[in-house]
């Protein structure tokens, strides 16, 4: 079992001391790993009538994999893991590269969760098609795979083409693990076919466990190892569910969550203190 903390995306602020802080008291108190959320671009709602998108262009989100830059010089142990980084809505040779430089900078340390998004303006904005993104992000974990494990690469896609090419500096993880989000039955097969592990499985609920089986199950009709697969859950502060952060944690343990990430963010924490003195109560009460 693994506990991290969900970075604080939207609360933190643009204080790279604070960023600093929080980050390296989340090492300091023994978690295991940091996981951020990404989004690019945010909608205008006084520009769009009806917006109720989950979050809008008032919402801060750091960059994952430029801020991993920033946290692998300022870190040693913890692993650095987007949950999710949005695949489709990115070139995915550029993001093989920006994982391989943020892998070798971290000395092997980054765990890469993608998705494919809900955001329409964001693949606008970013010259990428919405309508396609799920079958085309299995190819691009492919050629992403392919990238960090093959110093030439000579890959003939539906989306991509690369004729006898390769990165330098490749990670040092061949290849980085690649867990994959979502929530609906094709990305479930998708991740037992094709991921390393599922991230942010979404709210408890006892049916979770049954998702876990289903994914598990998909994995074994892949012809692959289930029990090499992660699992896991987010962990909030102030639950709809009755139960405490550390007893949701347990619940999810006992069905099969492999990793758990405690989130501070929509409690009213005022202050990157206010954030770092709550992971360090949560910590408490999972070592209790």
């Amino acid at each position: 079992m693994q506990i991290g903390v969900m970075f604080p995306q939207r609360e933190i602020g643009a204080d790279p001391v604070a960023v600093r802080d929080f980050v390296q008291a989340v090492e300091g108190l023994g978690y295991d790993y940091l996981t951020i959320h990404d989004h690019v671009l945010g909608a205008d709602p006084a520009k769009h009538s009806g917006w109720n998108g989950a979050f809008d262009m008032h919402d801060m989100f750091h960059e994952p994999l430029a801020l991993f830059g920033y946290l692998a010089a300022i870190t040693n142990r913890i692993q650095l893991s987007t949950g999710v980084l949005i695949l489709a809505q990115r070139q995915t040779v550029l993001v093989a590269k920006q994982a391989a430089e943020v892998d070798v900078l971290s000395g092997g340390r980054l765990r890469l969760g993608v998705g494919t998004g809900w955001n329409p303006l964001e693949y606008e904005g970013l010259g990428e098609n919405i309508h396609d993104r799920g079958a085309r992000s299995e190819e691009q974990i492919a050629l992403l795979r392919a990238l960090w494990t093959q110093e030439s690469v000579d890959f003939h896609g539906k989306w991509h083409t690369i004729n006898e090419a390769g990165l330098n500096p490749m990670p040092i993880q061949q290849p980085i693990p690649v867990w994959i989000g979502g929530w609906v039955e094709a990305v479930l097969k998708r991740i037992g076919r094709l991921g390393d592990g599922w991230p942010g499985m979404g709210r408890w609920s006892p049916t979770k466990g049954a998702e876990i089986e289903r994914v598990r199950g998909y994995a074994r009709e892949a012809g692959r190892d289930p029990s090499k697969l992660g699992f896991e859950a987010s962990v909030r502060l102030l639950s709809d569910n009755k139960l405490t952060p550390e007893k949701e944690a347990r619940e999810w343990m006992s069905i099969g969550a492999t990793h758990i990430a405690i989130n501070t963010m929509d409690v009213g924490l005022l202050s990157t203190n206010a954030h770092i003195k709550a992971i360090a109560d949560f910590k408490a009460a999972m070592d209790g």
